[in-house]
C-alpha cells in the first residue's frame, strides 16, 4: 500500500484516461486555482469540529486520563486512516465524489445508499446545531445584558434569532458554488474554538476544589447539590463504569468529516493524494490537540463533578463571567458557520442523485439550497425535542460514513487479497465502525429507559 500515493494515479492502464483528469497532476489540463493548503486545512477543521468538543471533559471523567488518551489516539488514528482509504479509492479509480465510490462498488444501489446515508446525517446534523441555536443563543445575548429586563424582547426569542440567523448568515455562505470560499469563515469558527480551549485552560484556577458545597449544579435531567470532597480532587488515571460505553462514540463522532473530505480534495489547489492527506493530517492532529486540551484541562476543573456540557459547570460556579460568556457566544458562532459547511456535502448528494455528474447549473443549485435549509429550518423551529430523534439516526450513519463504507468499498474496488495489509485495514475499520454503532445504540436505549 502506497500510503503517498502520488504514482497511483497513473498505473491504471485501461483506466488510465479516467484517473487523470482531477485527482492527477493536471498535465495538459486548464483547471482554475483552487483553494489553498491553509483555506483546506480550516475547512476541514471546521467540518470536524462543532459543539461535541463540549462532552469531551465527561468522557474523560468516565475514563480516565490515560483510559481518555488510550481510546482518543487509536480513534482518531482511524478516523486518519477511513480518509486515506477514500483517498486511495479516489486515486485508484479517478473518482472525485463518495457517492460514485458508492456506485463503483456496489452499482446505483451503492450510489443511492450512499448519497441517502450522506443527506441523512447531514441534515440532522445540520438541524441539531440550528436547534441548539435556537435554544441556548437567546441565553448568551442576554447574559451580557442587565437581568433587570422586565419585558421580553426580540432577541430573547429563539425562533426569531434562529430565522435571522439563518437567512442572513446561512443562507449567503450555502449559496456560496465552491466550498473553499468558505475557509475564511472557517478560519473565524477554529479561532473560536481555540479560545474556548485557551479559556478552560485559564478558569482551571478559578475554581477550588473541593467544589463548594451550596452550589446547585443543573444538569438537563435534574438539579443536584455538589457534594465534592477533598479525595475528588485527585485525578483518575482509569475508570471503568457503565458510564465508560459513552466515552468511545463521544470520541468517535468527533471525528466526522467524511463527507466534507472529497468536496475540498476536489477544489484544492495542485491536488493530489499526498497533498489532501496532508490536509487530513493537519487537520486531525490541530483538532486531536484542541480536544486534549480542553478535555483535560475541563476534567482537571470539575473532576467527577464534571457536566455532560462542560460550560453548565462554569454557568454554577462562576456565574456572570465574562470569558465564560463570551465563550460560550463564541461556541455557537462556531456552530453556526459550520452548518454552511455542512450544507455542501448534503446539496452535492442531492445533486448527484437527482441530476447525476451534470455541468454546474445555478437553477439546481439555488433550488435545493433553499428546499435544504427550509427542511432544516422548519424541523429545528418545530420539532420540541430534536436531538433525541436523530441520535439514534446520527449513531447509525455517522460510523457508515466513518468507519463501514471506507472499509467495505476497499474490500469491494482495490481486489486486493484478504491477506493483505490494505484488507486487514479494511477488515479492521469495518469491524470497528459495527462495533461503535452497536455501542452508541444501545447506549441511547440505555439513555432512554433511564430517562424516559
Amino acid at each position: 500500500m502506497n500510503v503517498n500515493g502520488d504514482d497511483t494515479s497513473t498505473s491504471g492502464d485501461a483506466e488510465g484516461s479516467e484517473t487523470t483528469p482531477l485527482l492527477g497532476n493536471g498535465a495538459g489540463q486548464s483547471r482554475p486555482k483552487g483553494a489553498s493548503f491553509t483555506s483546506s486545512v480550516f475547512n476541514l477543521m471546521n467540518a470536524i469540529m462543532g459543539s461535541g468538543v463540549l462532552g469531551l471533559a465527561y468522557a474523560m471523567a468516565s475514563t480516565g486520563i490515560v483510559g481518555f488518551c488510550v481510546l482518543l489516539v487509536p480513534v482518531s488514528c482511524l478516523a486518519a486512516y477511513s480518509i486515506h482509504i477514500l483517498l486511495q479509492l479516489c486515486d485508484l479509480t479517478g473518482i472525485t465524489t463518495y457517492e460514485e465510490l458508492g456506485e463503483r462498488a456496489f452499482q446505483k444501489p451503492g450510489k443511492i445508499l450512499v448519497g441517502c446515508t450522506i443527506l441523512i446525517q447531514n441534515l440532522g446534523a445540520m438541524a441539531s446545531y440550528l436547534f441548539i441555536l435556537k435554544e441556548e443563543l437567546p441565553a448568551s445575548i442576554t447574559s451580557f445584558l442587565s437581568p433587570d429586563a422586565s419585558e421580553e424582547l426580540w432577541y430573547e426569542d429563539g425562533r426569531t434569532l434562529l430565522i435571522l440567523v439563518t437567512v442572513f448568515v446561512v443562507l449567503p455562505l450555502a449559496l456560496l458554488p465552491k466550498i473553499g470560499f468558505l475557509g475564511y469563515t472557517s478560519s473565524i469558527a477554529f479561532s473560536f474554538m481555540l479560545y474556548f480551549a485557551i479559556v478552560v485552560v485559564i478558569k482551571k484556577w478559578s475554581i477550588p476544589c473541593p467544589l463548594p458545597h451550596n452550589v446547585t449544579l443543573y444538569h438537563p435531567e435534574h438539579t443536584q447539590f455538589s457534594n465534592s470532597s477533598d479525595s475528588d480532587c485527585t485525578p483518575k488515571l482509569l475508570v471503568l463504569s457503565t458510564k465508560s460505553a459513552y466515552a468511545i462514540p463521544t470520541m468517535a463522532f468527533s471525528f466526522l468529516c467524511h463527507t466534507a473530505v472529497l468536496p475540498i480534495y476536489c477544489e484544492l489547489d495542485r491536488p493530489s493524494k499526498k497533498r489532501m492527506q496532508n490536509v487530513t493530517n493537519v487537520s486531525i492532529s490541530l483538532s486531536f490537540l484542541v480536544y486534549l486540551i480542553s478535555a483535560l484541562f475541563g476534567y482537571l476543573t470539575f473532576y467527577g463533578q464534571v457536566n455532560s456540557e462542560l460550560l453548565l459547570g462554569y454557568d454554577a460556579y462562576i456565574p456572570r463571567d465574562v470569558m465564560v460568556m463570551t465563550v460560550r457566544l463564541a461556541i455557537l458562532l462556531a456552530v453556526l458557520l459550520t452548518v454552511p459547511l455542512i450544507h455542501f456535502p448534503a446539496r452535492k448528494a442531492v445533486t448527484m442523485m437527482l441530476c447525476g455528474v451534470r455541468p454546474f447549473s445555478w437553477v439546481a443549485h439555488v433550488l435545493i439550497t433553499f428546499l435544504l435549509l427550509g427542511i432544516v429550518l422548519l424541523l429545528a423551529v418545530f420539532v420540541p425535542d430534536i436531538r433525541n430523534m436523530f441520535g439514534v439516526v446520527g449513531s447509525t450513519t455517522s460510523t457508515c460514513l466513518l468507519f463501514v463504507y471506507p472499509g467495505m468499498f476497499h474490500l469491494r474496488i482495490s481486489n486486493q487479497p484478504l491477506t493483505s495489509l490494505g484488507s486487514v485495514g479494511a477488515v479492521a475499520l469495518l469491524v470497528f465502525g459495527l462495533f461503535v454503532g452497536i455501542l452508541s445504540l444501545s447506549v441511547i436505549v440505555v439513555t432512554w429507559t433511564q430517562n424516559p
